[in-house]
């Protein structure tokens, strides 16, 4: 089932097993949240996207704003991506898709000249009042992080 929701309707709601435990988006209202879908920790684009976020995380956290990372790989594995590379935040696993299908990015891609079913590099920006106000799907990793700091400043006013 996939549920995808669009800018200006409210972010569907979820609970997710993070490396740094439970997640629940409805707990965080007060605060925009980047919501960000990757394919595979350890591979060369990801880990860029993740330590490009690391690097703003204070920036982030100056204007009320949480970043959760998102892909199908476990626990264990974020645990072992986030230490290695210093991550501030939480990485959710989602080996189930559940939260992939609710954001729609489960896509049929091309992988060795095979079709291959895995997450669209995906952004969602949801507001404080837990409105998705903007997404990005299919991004390049250069320069994104920078592109949804900009977005969080216009919406905070800054």
């Amino acid at each position: 089932m996939s549920i995808t929701t669009e800018v200006g309707q409210e972010a569907p709601l979820f609970s997710a097993e993070s490396h740094l435990g439970p997640i629940e988006l409805n707990k965080l209202k007060g605060k925009n949240v980047v919501l960000y879908f990757y394919p595979k920790d350890n591979t060369p684009g990801c880990t860029t996207e993740a330590q490009d976020f690391r690097d703003r995380y204070a920036l982030f956290q100056e204007l009320n704003t949480e970043i959760l990372g998102v892909s199908r790989d476990s626990i264990k594995t974020h645990g072992n991506f986030s230490a290695k590379h210093e991550l501030p935040f939480p990485l959710i696993a989602d080996p189930e898709e559940k939260l992939c299908g609710q954001y729609g990015v489960m896509k049929l891609k091309n992988m060795y000249g095979k079709q291959v079913r895995g997450i669209e590099r995906s952004t969602f920006l949801i507001n404080s009042e837990g409105k998705l106000v903007q997404e990005w799907r299919g991004l390049r990793v250069p320069g994104h992080a920078d592109k949804v700091l900009e977005a969080v400043k216009e919406i905070a006013g800054k």
